[in-house]
C-alpha cells in the first residue's frame, strides 16, 4: 500500500481543518491552515470562492478526511467498510469502532506515541506487545480486555517518554486504562460513537459507498 510522505499540513488544508497528523506538535506549532485556510495548489483559493460543494463532494471529502486521520489506504478502508456493513448495528459507527480498535490507534490513544504515524512505527519495529506477545501489525484488531504494553527493553525510548511527558497530549478516552509507570494499557470495553472524540460525519461515508 502506498504511503503519503509529503507535508502533512497540506492534507489539513485540503480538508479545511486540523487533522492533528503531527500529534502534540499540532498544539504548539503554528499551523499553515491558520494563515491559508483554503486547499493547496494554484487553484485552491479560486475553489474556495466557488459555490457550495455538491453532496458527492462533501461525502468524498469526509471519506478522505477519515482515511487521512487514521493513515489508511483506499482498498483497506473499503474492505473495512464492507465488513462493518455486514455487522449488526449502525454501519458508520461500526466503521469508526473498527478503526479505533487498530493497534496503532490504541498505542496513540494510550499516549505511548505523539501521533498515529509514530505509533505505527513503534508497532512495526516490534516495540509493542499485546497480551505478552510481540505484535508488529499496525492494523491488528485489539479486543476488549487485551493488555497493550511497551516491551521492557523499549520503555525508555525517547519518543515514548516525550509523548507521556507532553503537556499538550490529548485526554485519555474512558474505554482505555493506562499505567504510565509500567508503560501498560488495557482496552476496557468496545467504544461507542460517543466515546470516540472525532469530528466527522460518518453517515456521509455510508451514503457515498451505498451509491
Amino acid at each position: 500500500m502506498g504511503r503519503y510522505i509529503g507535508p502533512v499540513c497540506r492534507l489539513c488544508r485540503r480538508e479545511g481543518q486540523k487533522l492533528f497528523l503531527k500529534g502534540t506538535r499540532c498544539y504548539t506549532d503554528k499551523c499553515p491552515i491558520e494563515r491559508r485556510n483554503y486547499a493547496p495548489g494554484q487553484h485552491g483559493l479560486a475553489q474556495a470562492r466557488r459555490r457550495k460543494a455538491s453532496d458527492y463532494a462533501q461525502q468524498l471529502r469526509e471519506k478522505q478526511k477519515v482515511k487521512r486521520i487514521y493513515g489508511v489506504g483506499e482498498r483497506y478502508f473499503k474492505n473495512l467498510f464492507e465488513r462493518a456493513a455486514k455487522q449488526p448495528g449502525v454501519t458508520g459507527e461500526n466503521l469508526l469502532v473498527a478503526l479505533e480498535s487498530r493497534l496503532d490507534n490504541i498505542v496513540y490513544r494510550l499516549n505511548f506515541a505523539s501521533s498515529r504515524k509514530q505509533a505505527r512505527q513503534l508497532v512495526r519495529h516490534g516495540h509493542i506487545e499485546v497480551n505478552g506477545r510481540e505484535v508488529n501489525i499496525p492494523s491488528y484488531p485489539v479486543k476488549p480486555g487485551a493488555e497493550i504494553r511497551v516491551r521492557a527493553k523499549s520503555k525508555d525510548l525517547l519518543p515514548v517518554q516525550a509523548s507521556l511527558e507532553s503537556k499538550t497530549r490529548p485526554e485519555m478516552v474512558r474505554w482505555l486504562a493506562v499505567d504510565e509507570g509500567t508503560r501498560t494499557g488495557r482496552m476496557l470495553e468496545r467504544p461507542s460513537r460517543a466515546d470516540i472524540p472525532l469530528a466527522v460525519q460518518e453517515q456521509l461515508i455510508v451514503e457515498l459507498y451505498s451509491k
